[in-house]
């Protein structure tokens, strides 16, 4: 495996695939389940697929931590799904629902929602409560991974 392959986890079925960097990430389908391994869509995640993200993705994670009976979550969704459009394939955006999964939410200290959170290399780097637009997600995301 050459340094600049990346890994990307397959939000369908889990799986880590090998991704040269001349490969279209955007034409790429993961090499167990043939689904796309970007959709320029957010996944939906449960604690165990949360946890593969951000453990063996080699590109950053972008996490909206979510309620259905939230309003300003509610309202952020579509925002969210169209920065997915933006900054996929350079970054992976999953959701995770806070009510489905409690034990996850409580593991990261979650006080408020909607939350983002940013993980890089398996560890959290950055962290923003309150609802916002797709250009601020997207800005704001970018600027946290400046070096």
């Amino acid at each position: 495996m050459s340094d600049a392959d990346r890994q990307i986890v397959c939000t369908a079925c889990g799986a880590t695939n090998r991704l040269p960097p001349q490969r279209d990430a955007r034409e790429a389908r993961c090499g167990k389940c043939r689904a796309a391994l970007f959709s320029a869509h957010p996944a939906d995640v449960d604690g165990a697929m949360f946890r593969r993200q951000i453990d063996r993705n080699s590109i950053p994670v972008l996490v909206d931590v979510w309620a259905p009976w939230c309003g300003p979550c509610r309202m952020m969704a579509p925002e969210f799904a169209r920065a997915a459009g933006m900054l996929e394939p350079e970054m992976r955006l999953v959701k995770l629902n806070s009510e489905a999964q409690p034990q996850v939410a409580a593991t990261l200290g979650i006080r408020g929602i909607p939350t983002l959170l940013l993980y890089r290399g398996g560890r959290e780097v950055a962290r923003q409560s309150g609802a916002m637009d797709a250009a601020s997600i997207a800005g704001w995301a970018r600027a946290q991974l400046r070096d």
